[in-house]
């Protein structure tokens, strides 16, 4: 018996679409993390591009536990000397929640091409409707 390898060509991707409301954001975070490299496959291989496409619904209804809305920041540098700007986690779930759940799960995804190419499988809104009915995805439940 010999070992399963996946080639690029032969992978099937599916939608998938996880609701964020009510439930904390590094848990939907990795689990579209896991959905995105393909892990849930019994088919994955850390060498081949083997996820899914990932909905994510409800990003404004996100939670994060305990105090981390006042004391967590996203931090980023502008590029220029001394410009590194800050963010606390309360604003930025206000104004671009979107971009809150987008950011959490990059952490979880490797900074390689096939990181890069998951990442442009995740798709992230604000409220309970989407654009990608016709893909017809399934419900994920955490």
């Amino acid at each position: 018996m010999s070992t399963y390898m996946p080639k690029a060509g032969e992978v099937e991707r599916k939608w998938y679409v996880l609701d964020a409301a009510g439930k904390p954001l590094g848990r939907v975070a990795a689990q579209a993390a896991i959905l995105l490299r393909g892990k849930h496959k019994v088919t994955f291989a850390p060498h081949v591009d083997c996820g899914d496409h990932v909905v994510i619904i409800n990003c404004k209804d996100a939670l994060l536990t305990g105090k981390k809305l006042e004391k967590k920041y996203y931090y980023h540098h502008t590029g220029y000397i001394g410009h590194l700007k800050a963010v606390r986690y309360d604003t930025l779930m206000d104004e671009k929640p979107c971009r809150a759940m987008e950011l959490a799960v990059k952490g979880m995804i490797p900074s390689t091409t096939i990181g890069r190419a998951a990442m442009g499988r995740l798709r992230l809104f604000e409220g309970a409707e989407h654009i990608h009915a016709a893909q017809k995805p399934q419900v994920w439940e955490l």
